[in-house]
């Protein structure tokens, strides 16, 4: 009774928060769109730049594909496709995000199946949270998490942006997916490969996790080395971040699809860049200025507490299943 009480109380803060970072997710859109077609943050390089190459991380291995194109309809494909799959997010598989807040709100219930945009925000907050927590830890021992030099800040943001699908193709779809297929698949079939490629958990015959959640452990060490040892690499700090942010991604991809796990890499590159590049445009500050910007800062904080009270939430879930267990004993 206490317990339900509790998620009651957490149930209509979180299912605020949920809908505010929701809202300003779907206005990094056209900011970002914005930042690459209206502003000089590229000084002499724009929109219309030409690339001879792009080049891909997959799977620890750097390929260099010859193609020329401008950057601004490179990054219009991608805008579209995190648009497409940004809607996908939003009405499926189940309910729809709005139809899933309310047992939030009045219950503090979430079925995690059921609305991949929930489970992206919720699980997007508490990797924000876990981040924190590791820079803090560090810096306190005097490890620095440096990212690498950008020469270009249109080109940084352009690669910040691609750098979410090509590695959740690479680390999670390849490294974590088709494993996972080799071990728990029943049947053999195109359709049923790719389906089980695109939410395993719900199309893979997993009796027992051990063996999944050591191969998202395994392969999250990889992302996390590949930070920094690989192309640009960050400094040494940004070893735990990412080896952490990869053990919940790649939690999120085996249990509720590449849906959300591709978000939530979306949203730690492309949607908090979105807006710190344009508190940048518009302030006249630079990149580092514009993360202290009082709107960042506020992100943060909301960042934090929603972090926060979704492993409340997860918490109270465990303890409740627990104790049913034993009931039913």
């Amino acid at each position: 009774m206490q317990e339900n009480k509790t998620l009651q109380a957490l149930g209509i803060p979180f299912s605020a928060l949920l809908s505010i970072i929701f809202g300003i997710m779907i206005f990094s859109f056209p900011i970002g769109a914005y930042i690459v077609f209206n502003t000089d943050i590229g000084n002499e390089i724009n929109y219309e730049y030409p690339l001879q190459s792009l080049d891909f991380f997959i799977a620890g291995i750097s390929i260099q594909i010859p193609i020329d194109f401008e950057l601004g309809d490179a990054f219009i494909v991608l805008w579209s496709i995190y648009a497409i799959i940004f809607a996908i997010a939003m009405f499926g598989p189940k309910k729809s995000f709005f139809k899933e807040l309310a047992p939030i709100m009045n219950e503090g219930k979430h079925t995690p199946s059921s609305n991949y945009m929930v489970s992206m925000i919720k699980w997007f907050t508490v990797l924000i949270l876990v981040s924190a927590i590791i820079n803090i830890v560090q810096e306190s021992v005097g490890i620095t998490t440096e990212p690498p030099l950008a020469e270009n800040d249109l080109i940084q943001f352009f690669d910040v942006t691609k750098a979410p699908i090509i590695e959740e193709i690479g680390f999670r779809v390849l490294l974590i997916g088709v494993p996972l297929y080799a071990i728990y698949s029943h049947k053999a079939s195109a359709k049923h490969f790719f389906k089980s490629l695109w939410h395993p958990y719900s199309n893979l015959h997993v009796f027992e996790r051990k063996k999944a959640l050591a191969l998202i452990v395994l392969v999250a060490v990889f992302f996390g080395l590949a930070h920094i040892i690989s192309g640009e690499p960050w400094s040494s700090g940004k070893f735990a971040q990412a080896a952490a942010s990869g053990i919940i991604i790649g939690w999120v991809y085996f249990r509720y699809g590449l849906a959300p796990a591709l978000l939530i890499h979306w949203a730690t590159n492309y949607f908090v860049f979105s807006y710190v590049y344009f508190v940048a445009d518009i302030n006249s500050v630079t990149i580092t200025e514009a993360f202290s910007h009082s709107m960042l800062q506020t992100f943060e904080i909301m960042f934090f507490v929603a972090g926060i009270i979704s492993v409340a939430i997860m918490i109270i879930h465990q303890r409740d299943s627990k104790k049913q267990e034993r009931l039913e004993v």
